[in-house]
């Protein structure tokens, strides 16, 4: 069932406290609605609700870059993150700082472009101390259903 809400300035209060990345991208007095599984501030598609879980959008990461670290790919592994495939690490030339469980924006080493948003399975040192494996595990991608919302 479609669900639409119009959120209160106490509604915006609790969602900036549940949601840390939240605070740099609404205040009190910005419009906020939750339509199903997104979040729109001011018409403009800020998060994304999936296994509970609120995390930013590409579009919004488009437009703030320092939102969220990064995981840097390279070339090789362009094509197959676009398509939605979980981070490997031989295909990760570098990582900012992050903890296990936080959000990444996942970025190709050439422009720095976000491509996907994933959830890390592994602190950035942990690794980025691996030789093999899944790293990362991808939520929202360029060309998925959300990305032409």
């Amino acid at each position: 069932m479609y669900m639409r809400k119009q959120f209160a300035k106490s509604d915006i209060k609790s969602f900036i406290e549940a949601v840390p990345f939240a605070k740099d991208l609404m205040t009190k007095k910005s419009s906020v609605v939750q339509e199903g599984d997104l979040l729109y501030v001011d018409k403009i598609l800020i998060s994304i609700l999936k296994d509970n879980l609120w995390f930013p959008s590409l579009k919004i990461l488009l437009k703030e870059p320092t939102l969220l670290p990064h995981v840097v790919v390279d070339k090789g592994a362009i094509k197959f993150v676009v398509n939605g495939a979980d981070i490997m690490r031989p295909g990760i030339t570098s990582a900012q700082e992050f903890a296990k469980d936080d959000f990444v924006c996942i970025v190709d080493e050439t422009y720095s472009e976000p491509l996907a948003v994933g959830q890390a399975l592994f602190s950035s040192s942990d690794l980025l101390a691996k030789d093999s494996g899944k790293v990362v595990k991808t939520l929202h991608f360029i060309g998925d259903p959300y990305w032409n919302v």
